[in-house]
């Protein structure tokens, strides 16, 4: 958006509606730099536009009107979501992936990223039902391969099998056998929508199915989800947070989500924030 402090009401609107369509979300500060208006402007626009039915007004911004619990967004869609805190969490999660272990990737964005940050951690089995988690592997080691050597990190890579997703992850009965048959020592498990009535949940049915398997076949369950997904729900739920060992997410988590959390099993992670104790 160029210099729009002249624009009528009205455009202003359009051009902010466009702007959370196309991204899935937008913060007031950068609707302010972008319009070149101020604040107030702004939340005046987010609330006419509120009051339409056009967007959700959220804590420093606005969405996209909630999706029914069975829509299921494609990645691309899901890439362009919080990136900074996707990232912030990939870098805390592959902690917990230990050189020469067995770990499985579940599907979505968040995963993808994680999988950007274990291509050093020598000796790891990976097992994943993501086309774009599987190919995160295969480029670097098609990489390695064109420079004349092994990679340090150079993983085994299992891809699942069955049928492909909105959000290119593998479902379905093939994928079910295949995981079945398998045991991991991590699950890192990305989720459309966490809450404490419904646990974790996806709008896809065979998707949940195939989640159940892989949480089944862990013996740790490590969830990374930012936190826009505390209390959305999907229509099927998969997994309870007891089930859940570590919940890893972004600073972005509302100090209410903290406390629900606090008195549920996960441990809590807050990736980019340092541990309470940390100056003791």
């Amino acid at each position: 958006m160029s210099d729009n402090q002249n624009l009528l009401a009205e455009q202003r609107r359009a051009l902010i509606l466009d702007e959370v369509r196309r991204r899935g979300g937008v913060r007031v500060n950068e609707l302010t730099r972008r319009l070149k208006v101020s604040d107030m402007t702004v939340r005046r626009d987010l609330d006419a536009l509120a009051r339409q039915g056009m967007v959700e007004k959220v804590h420093g911004g606005a969405v996209p009107v909630s999706e029914p619990s069975a829509h299921e967004p494609g990645f691309e869609a899901k890439s362009a979501l919080e990136l900074s805190a996707k990232e912030d969490i990939a870098r805390a999660a592959a902690e917990m992936a230990a050189p020469g272990s067995a770990i499985a990737l579940a599907g979505g964005t968040t995963a993808f990223a994680l999988a950007q940050r274990l291509l050093d951690v020598p000796d790891l089995t990976v097992v994943t039902n993501s086309v774009r988690v599987a190919d995160v592997f295969y480029t670097a080691q098609r990489a390695a391969a064109v420079g004349g050597g092994p990679r340090a990190g150079a993983a085994t890579v299992v891809l699942t099998g069955g049928v492909r997703t909105p959000s290119d992850t593998l479902v379905g009965p093939v994928a079910d056998a295949a995981i079945r048959s398998l045991h991991f020592d991590v699950l890192f498990l990305g989720v459309h929508g966490i809450s404490v009535e419904a646990g974790l949940s996806t709008p896809n049915l065979a998707e949940a199915e195939t989640n159940r398997h892989f949480v089944r076949s862990a013996r740790r369950v490590v969830v990374v989800a930012d936190h826009t997904k505390w209390g959305t729900v999907g229509l099927s739920s998969f997994a309870s947070l007891d089930q859940v060992a570590v919940l890893v997410t972004d600073s972005g988590l509302s100090a209410a989500a903290r406390a629900e959390i606090a008195e549920l099993p996960p441990e809590l992670v807050v990736a980019g924030e340092e541990p309470a104790d940390a100056d003791i």
